[in-house]
């Protein structure tokens, strides 16, 4: 397989004390083993995204005598009828509020709810299901964390440390918590294959950071960081460690214990789940440290004119009505992926990665692949640029032939200043992702070239 590198962008440490060594030229990569084909594939595939699409309503719609070819698993999943069936249930036969109507509906309602907490710690390897707060999403996880354990932790002087692939949400909510508290703010770079570079994460380190914050798998361009190894240096350097799990968990085996972290954050609604649901897991001990995020009903255990004392955790972090639907469809959604077994569903999407990389490298000519080549490094996020055609374009166009990519900057800005691209197109692959899917794609990128030739 070959696979182009990224273009020259704006020097990532151009600003930065910490001398940082360069890798790449900006050339081709040397052809790698040879991919299976596509009747290989579904020979040896783990998973039969066939079958699986059986359960996922979407792909009985019809788009112009066509299926859709869904590759944008990485903005929202699409969502099995299992999660459908369970949002519905409680709202037609259940509904009622949580920990608070002693009466039937109330008590289902609540076995429910808390029984999705129970599901959701059991699938991401949480030895302690009050470790589970339910957000509406990874960005609320973060935030909260930065609300709280932040504002506690954070003081003038200190230092917290990321990376150059970081989603917004692990960015913006650490800028506004330095700007706050005069604090500092330091990015491990990335090299042209866009893996963190090491050595100045290690040299980043020995400035005794407060916390460190990256991602598991690049959004953007698909990049799996090797997270015991980060933590474990990170804690021997006296950091705490939260890890942006959003686009690690619907894609291969987390657990949090294995891992080691402090913090650990995902989204449900890019795991099969609804959107409006995600959840925040923390060690224990770092709960119940940290102030509530929200007051009002729910996080409270008594309430007095002039004084108030909280209520448990994970209840004191999740005031008012929470979404309760969407919290018992990210219980399904977990269940359904620890049906088809997470070490399976890795294996389909390193197969369709490695598919990908090869079909879009020898069958569209000039595209540039931006990201590690196929591999165990390497998640199902595929981003690339056309020569002289705006992602958006290539998006369009697409459209047309009921192929959904996504085309921007993927809420990744800072990351697309370094590979030099305002804008990149993107495909991103689930369980239900096909090579057909992907062939379908390299054929409406070989129409969009002749279209601007």
């Amino acid at each position: 397989m070959v696979a182009y590198l990224p273009s020259d962008g704006p020097d990532p440490v151009a600003d930065c004390d910490v001398a940082v060594p360069r890798t790449g030229s900006g050339t081709a990569l040397e052809a790698g083993p040879d991919v299976p084909d596509a009747a290989e594939i579904a020979r040896i595939d783990p998973l039969d995204p066939l079958v699986i699409r059986r359960d996922f309503p979407i792909f009985e719609r019809d788009f112009g005598g066509r299926t859709v070819a869904y590759l944008d698993s990485a903005a929202t999943s699409l969502k099995p009828r299992v999660v459908v069936d369970a949002v519905n249930d409680y709202n037609t036969r259940h509904t009622a509020n949580v920990h608070r109507g002693i009466y039937a509906l109330g008590e289902e309602a609540t076995a429910l709810y808390e029984g999705a907490r129970e599901r959701v710690a059991r699938f991401i390897g949480a030895r302690d299901r009050h470790e589970i707060v339910f957000v509406r999403n990874a960005t609320e996880a973060i935030n909260l964390v930065a609300a709280t354990w932040g504002r506690r932790n954070i003081g003038a002087g200190d230092t917290i440390v990321l990376t150059e692939l970081e989603h917004h949400s692990n960015l913006v909510p650490w800028q506004m918590l330095i700007q706050e508290k005069d604090a500092d703010l330091e990015f491990v770079p990335i090299d042209d294959e866009g893996r963190l570079v090491q050595e100045s994460y290690d040299a980043l380190l020995r400035t005794h950071p407060k916390l460190v914050a990256f991602t598991h798998v690049s959004n953007g361009i698909g990049t799996i960081n090797p997270v015991r190894e980060m933590v474990d240096r990170a804690h021997r350097a006296g950091a705490l460690v939260l890890v942006d799990g959003a686009q690690a968990v619907p894609h291969m085996p987390v657990s949090v214990a294995e891992l080691d972290c402090d913090f650990y954050a995902f989204s449900g609604h890019k795991a099969l789940g609804p959107t409006g649901s995600g959840a925040l897991w923390a060690r224990r001990e770092l709960l119940e440290a940290m102030p509530p995020y929200m007051g009002g009903g729910e996080m409270i255990r008594e309430v007095h004119l002039r004084s108030t004392t909280y209520n448990d955790v994970p209840w004191k972090f999740e005031a008012g009505t929470p979404d309760i639907a969407a919290a018992i469809g990210l219980g399904a959604a977990v269940e359904y992926l620890v049906g088809l077994g997470m070490d399976r569903v890795r294996g389909h999407e390193r197969l369709l990665t490695a598919y990908a990389l090869d079909a879009l490298a020898h069958g569209v000519p000039g595209v540039t692949l931006h990201g590690p080549r196929a591999g165990d490094d390497r998640a199902g996020v595929v981003s690339f640029n056309l020569p002289g055609v705006h992602p958006h374009d290539v998006a369009t166009l697409l459209d047309r032939e009921a192929v959904a990519i996504r085309a921007g900057h993927h809420c990744t800005q800072p990351l697309h200043e370094r590979l030099g691209e305002a804008a990149t197109a993107r495909a991103s692959f689930g369980v239900y992702s096909t090579t057909d899917d992907i062939d379908r794609l390299v054929a409406g990128l070989r129409k969009v070239q002749a279209l601007f030739s």
